[in-house]
């Protein structure tokens, strides 16, 4: 059995478990239907609660796990460990080229996220001596991830790779998993997405969650399709100043596209850090601490562009989405 970064016991390909205590191989796939027919059991209605989500895995072990590609592996077999380095010694939350951030940009023109989601979100920070910076934050991939550890229905797992991911087919809408994390890195689909018709012709993977589904949750899925094929997920080949890199902790070896770098020394020389590290949850997203400075920005030039959703006209009937 391999290991990941930490050396936990991380699962073989064709093995779609989570990584959560008690979920059977394959991992539950529930239907809505299906669970609405399971609750509707007698049994359950006098069933206390910590023993409902079990009961609600067991009646879907049999169906495994859809859409997600085979593990990445290195040269030697290793399964490959995703990780993302955000130097914000060289954001400028693209203010040097005065649009709104590209990486935002291109991660909603890639996926099609629909308004008013920004699954990479770059937001300005008040410094302690005055000024600001700005910090892009896709969702943090948790190696213990407080959302699945509550999904009731499995519907967001853990992949070998380290990625955490969100299976809209067995999503129920119970939003249980946005109010656990820490971060507020999840969006909730409350209406009609105002996306362009194109979108509809993809082929739906949880790990490039299009068409959107009305009623489930969505979030950065940290491209591993894209990793895997030898492409860099779209945040990081938009980035105009390189701030963004993205690698592997096996290898150790990470790249923005123009600089490659070992993690290991990247991280330990620039004191690397991870947002709410104190909680425990591991991500898989540092941070280099700066505010700019390596490309000129002056702390003291607050604000940035509005982000903007490039196909609503096209889409101009579509409801606005409310998270």
């Amino acid at each position: 059995m391999d290991h990941d970064a930490t050396g936990r016991a991380i699962a073989e390909p064709g093995d779609r478990r989570t990584r959560e205590p008690g979920t059977a191989a394959g991992g539950p796939r529930l239907g809505r239907r299906r669970l609405l027919r399971l609750l509707g059991l007698g049994a359950l209605g006098v069933a206390p609660l910590p023993v409902l989500p079990e009961l609600i895995r067991a009646a879907g072990r049999d169906e495994p796990v859809q859409g997600t590609g085979d593990p990445a592996r290195t040269r030697d077999g290793r399964i490959r460990q995703w990780v993302m380095i955000i130097d914000l010694r060289s954001c400028d939350g693209c203010q040097s080229v005065g649009q709104p951030p590209r990486c935002t940009a291109a991660c909603i023109e890639g996926h099609f996220a629909p308004e008013p989601m920004e699954w990479i979100e770059v937001f300005e920070a008040d410094l302690p001596g005055g000024g600001t910076q700005f910090i892009p934050t896709p969702c943090q991939h948790c190696q213990n991830p407080p959302c699945v550890n509550v999904c009731p229905v499995a519907a967001t797992f853990s992949t070998p790779e380290g990625t955490v991911l969100i299976d809209q087919d067995r999503c129920i809408g119970c939003r249980i998993c946005m109010a656990s994390c820490p971060y507020d890195r999840r969006f909730f689909n409350w209406g009609d997405a105002p996306v362009p018709p194109e979108s509809l012709l993809a082929d739906y993977s949880p790990e490039h969650q299009v068409p959107v589904r009305r009623g489930t949750v969505m979030k950065c899925d940290f491209c591993p399709d894209m990793a895997r094929a030898g492409t860099l997920p779209y945040c990081i080949q938009a980035c105009p100043q390189r701030a963004l890199y993205y690698g592997d902790l096996e290898e150790d070896v990470a790249t923005n596209g123009r600089a490659l770098v070992s993690v290991s020394r990247f991280l330990a020389e620039n004191q690397a850090e991870r947002q709410k590290e104190e909680l425990g949850t591991k991500p898989r997203v540092y941070y280099i601490p700066g505010h700019g400075e390596a490309v000129g920005r002056d702390v003291f030039t607050p604000g940035r562009e509005p982000t903007e959703w490039p196909w609503m006209e096209r889409a101009a009937e579509a409801v606005t989405w409310q998270r």
